[in-house]
């Protein structure tokens, strides 16, 4: 079991060697007998299906796995853009019906949702500003004429704005925002989320609450404390200590009505993700307390005052989230922002401490969906989140070399998150060991460890034979039934972890190693009918970009409705003022750099801080948690430059 453990904390890094191992076997193999194959006749050749009479040869082997292997990698990347290009064209013709619908509805807010519910696999938005994400979404009625209406019950949203170090302007922008959705004073419950790691955390919390004490249902703060054992410093572990202090204050009979949205310091959500919400939550009763809630995100509000790279690094980022939340996909990892309610956050023990949490949003969304046995029900919030690209603030040379540092920084962080697939394989052993149980215990957040365990059923009903009282260590206990794992989606679940930690490198190991096969062993010298895979492997690396590129050109549509959609909100909401260079327009013509910059993007900030964080796993899993520098708001600027100019 421990060399299971340690093999899956490591599984990136072993498999870059095992296959830069089997790359140089192959290489040398080719080098040494590219001579002596020289003069084999045409007719002698070796060909894979004929009878191979004792010819081949365990490099042959070798080479037949590199090559097919190459193949394969190649066929999934070039797949990825074309997913993503569906995903965002799907997306933004959604937010196109919405802006119409907004724009002819613009005073009425519903508070009554139709019985009827749609599949679980489709995107229900039944408010007059949402839409279905269902591919048949022309053929929805969005005017509410069921015959039969509920009421909608009281949703709680428990907003966790996790922070360690952010300016005070930066949080203060992010809560003005939050602060003008009209839901805000009677469902709003913000938690900031502090660490005790940073000094004057409680004074700058304090400052911020008595400002807008009176815009929210509840305005409240935490501190983490830093002296925590096994604990890693980070999003996750202030979360989770965040979450256990919120859960404290609800009841069982209504955990289910309140849902938890855990965001970053930056990120600017429209009203609209909040009432698509409580709709999606309300509409579908009987999956909802299995349900994770995902946006997509835009970086709209500094792209244009950032460097070229980092500029469309952030957009390809934002496509690897995008990627699996059209119609009708069943695997939507979140990106940054997402919502769960608080009674499934009870079942899966709430969020994780150690250093393998370091990609938050991920491993929250694996962690939810493998003890839920692939049952994870995820739904997509037609709302995109706006946020910032990291940013030094100076101009330059110098500027330059620290945003691209600063990038590079957030990308070795992100796939740091490698870690996951090695969580991802422990837990999936763990659904099969344990795929004939049919229920399990859980407590309380507040209540229960820091894990996943439970309880074991047999154990339970002695301990409560003997219960002394409704009052007892087991009066909180409740009870789960589990429905049978749903392999399907645990292999497309795998499919995206392998696509999202082990794709950048192998194909960047694979384009050097068969680029120099190719050039080791001439046309003359196929013996093993492999050359045409290396033809076949160039002509996808020129269609993958050309997809990349097809991506980009979508993105400029759904960039435009996006940022038109919060101008027209915040001019609503008397923002607009305080932000008005807080808005990132793009164009074909000024942005025509970010197409020829693609395939540089891919290995500065893909493929190279892969490796480094794969490597690093042998000797450490803690990263030194380091906050990427926001760029302040456009008001607090203003101000500067004023009182410089003065």
């Amino acid at each position: 079991m421990f060399v299971f453990s340690w093999c899956s904390r490591r599984v990136g890094g072993l498999s870059v060697l095992f296959l830069v191992f089997v790359c140089a076997l192959v290489l040398s193999d080719e080098a040494i007998h590219r001579r002596s194959r020289a003069d084999v006749s045409k007719e002698a050749k070796f060909h894979l299906f004929s009878d191979i009479g004792g010819k081949f040869s365990l490099g042959d082997s070798l080479t037949l796995l590199f090559a097919y292997y190459s193949l394969f990698i190649h066929v999934l990347v070039t797949a990825f853009p074309f997913r993503a290009c569906f995903a965002i064209w799907d997306i933004t013709r959604s937010l196109r019906r919405i802006s119409r619908i907004k724009k002819r509805n613009t005073s009425k807010y519903y508070q009554k949702v139709s019985s009827n519910s749609l599949s679980s696999t489709e995107t229900l938005v039944a408010s007059l500003t949402s839409l279905s994400g269902s591919s048949g979404a022309e053929d929805i009625d969005l005017g509410y004429n069921a015959d039969i209406e509920l009421e909608l019950p009281k949703i709680i949203h428990t907003i966790l704005l996790p922070n360690y170090k952010e300016d005070i302007d930066v949080l203060r922008e992010t809560l003005n925002v939050l602060a003008c959705h009209p839901q805000a004073r009677s469902q709003y419950e913000v938690i900031l989320a502090m660490e005790a790691r940073e000094l004057d955390c409680a004074s700058k919390a304090t400052n911020l609450i008595v400002e807008f004490k009176k815009a929210f249902r509840d305005v409240d703060f935490t501190v983490h404390p830093d002296d925590i054992e096994n604990e890693a410093p980070g999003k996750s572990s202030n979360i989770s200590w965040a979450a256990r202090k919120a859960s404290e204050k609800y009841s069982s009979k209504i955990r289910d009505c309140v849902i938890v949205t855990v965001i970053d310091a930056d990120s600017h959500l429209s009203s609209n993700y909040f009432s698509q919400l409580t709709d999606l939550h309300c509409a579908h009763t009987e999956t909802a307390p299995t349900t994770l809630y995902s946006a997509p995100i835009i970086f709209d509000r500094n792209a244009h005052l950032v460097p070229t790279l980092v500029r469309v690094a952030d957009v390809l980022w934002a496509a690897a989230g995008i990627s699996g939340l059209y119609c009708s996909s069943t695997i939507g990892p979140p990106t940054s922002v997402y919502s769960l309610p608080l009674g499934l956050a009870d079942k899966v023990g709430g969020w994780d401490t150690g250093s393998e949490a370091i990609g938050e949003d991920l491993h929250m969304y694996l962690k939810c969906f493998l003890i839920l046995r692939g049952n994870l029900t995820t739904r997509t919030i037609l709302a995109p989140v706006s946020q910032t690209n990291v940013s030094s603030g100076l101009k330059g040379h110098r500027g330059l070399i620290l945003d691209f540092g600063a990038r590079y920084k957030q990308a070795l962080r992100h796939m740091w998150g490698a870690l996951d697939s090695g969580f991802a394989l422990r837990q999936l052993a763990s659904v099969w060991r344990e795929r004939k149980t049919t229920g399990r215990t859980f407590k309380p957040l507040h209540a229960s460890r820091n894990d996943s365990s439970y309880i074991p059923e047999e154990d339970l009903e002695n301990l409560l034979a003997h219960q002394p009282s409704p009052n007892g260590a087991f009066s909180d206990v409740m009870h789960h039934e589990l429905p049978s794992p749903n392999w399907a989606r645990i292999l497309c679940l795998f499919h995206r972890l392998f696509e999202a930690h082990f794709l950048p490198v192998h194909m960047m190991i694979l384009v050097i190693s068969s680029s120099l096969y190719v050039v080791i062993s001439p046309d003359a010298q196929d013996d093993l009918n492999v050359r045409w895979i290396f033809q076949t492997t160039a002509i996808l690396r020129v269609v993958g970009f050309l997809a990349v590129g097809f991506y980009m050109a979508l993105y400029e549509s759904y960039h435009s409705i996006c940022i038109h959609s919060r101008k027209s909100e915040m001019k609503a909401a008397g923002l607009y003022e305080s932000m008005a260079g807080a808005f990132s327009h793009r164009s074909w013509r000024t942005n025509f750099c970010d197409y020829v910059a693609i395939p540089l993007v891919a290995p500065l900030f893909g493929s190279i801080p892969a490796v480094q964080a794969q490597m690093c796993h042998f000797w450490t899993l803690d990263l030194v948690y380091a906050v990427s520098r926001k760029p302040q708001p456009q008001s607090r600027v203003r101000e500067k430059e004023g009182g410089a100019i003065a």
